[in-house]
């Protein structure tokens, strides 16, 4: 069984918002920081502990104000974060997770254009990083360019001091999905399970992938691990019903799908349910 265009869609909307909360997150710890590149910080202190006191004024206001565009993009305000990034990169032209973060603003503005422009300046200032290799391989992806965007988060997968391993391995199991390469991906979502077992995209595509090659067992083994969370969705929880009609389960099917009534009232995966429409 093919996953519909929808459905497809829909896990990429789910991906897209986690992914922006990963990223948002680790830029946040990286905003009040000094870096050793950059806004006049000199070599001699480059090798050191760089503590506020190295940091130039010029990359003071910049990280006041980058702080400000990531509050913001945390909100959904896309332009006003935007305009906050603009005035970090007037302080401070060098400002390499500026320049990360106005790649990101663009892609939710749907700007591919300008995020690749961003993207590329950044790795101009810190070639190979791989949080911007992430991000260029999540563009490239959803320009349907699946060559290049593998290639991108396989180079950020090789840099051994890498620590968003589990974000990268997902988003390129996404990609390989989107591209037809499913073994693979079903292979690199096992790994980024591996470390981030509680990530819900994660396991809701890993349930995807085992139902439609009719791995059911382990197909609800993910998916129950989702639904009894408090992020399982009505999306999850129609995958679990599926998943258990499939498998003969009546008294799981009524259950779940109770609980889909009660809890998703208006959902699209209701109304599938009502209609007992187990293979749409």
């Amino acid at each position: 069984m093919q996953s519909t265009p929808h459905q497809a869609r829909s896990t990429l909307g789910l991906a897209f918002r986690w992914i922006v909360g990963c990223c948002v997150l680790a830029i946040a710890g990286l905003a009040g920081c000094a870096t050793s590149s950059g806004g006049g910080d000199s070599a001699s202190v480059a090798q050191d502990i760089v503590t506020d006191s190295d940091r130039s004024p010029e990359r003071k206001r910049a990280a006041i104000r980058l702080e400000l565009a990531l509050a913001y993009f945390q909100e959904g305000k896309n332009t006003i974060a935007l305009d906050e990034v603009k005035l970090a990169l007037a302080a401070d032209p060098s400002y390499f997770d500026a320049y990360n973060v106005r790649g990101l603003i663009y892609m939710a503005l749907n700007d591919q254009a300008l995020a690749q422009a961003s993207f590329t300046k950044a790795l101009g200032l810190r070639p190979k990083d791989p949080d911007v290799l992430h991000n260029l391989g999540w563009l490239k992806c959803q320009q349907g360019q699946f060559g290049q965007a593998i290639a991108h988060f396989e180079e950020a997968l090789a840099n051994p001091q890498y620590g968003a391993r589990a974000k990268s391995l997902m988003t390129l199991g996404l990609c390989q999905i989107r591209a037809g390469l499913k073994p693979q991906a079903e292979a690199n979502l096992l790994k980024a399970y591996e470390y981030d077992a509680g990530n819900p995209v994660t396991g809701f595509n890993l349930a995807t992938l085992m139902f439609e090659r009719g791995d059911l067992q382990r197909a609800r083994f993910y998916i129950r691990r989702l639904n009894n969370s408090s992020l399982g969705n009505a999306e999850s929880m129609w995958l679990g019903i599926r998943i258990e009609q499939r498998l003969g389960n009546t008294e799981a099917v009524s259950q779940l799908g109770l609980q889909l009534e009660k809890r998703f009232t208006d959902s699209p995966q209701t109304a599938l349910w009502r209609r007992r429409a187990f293979d749409e």
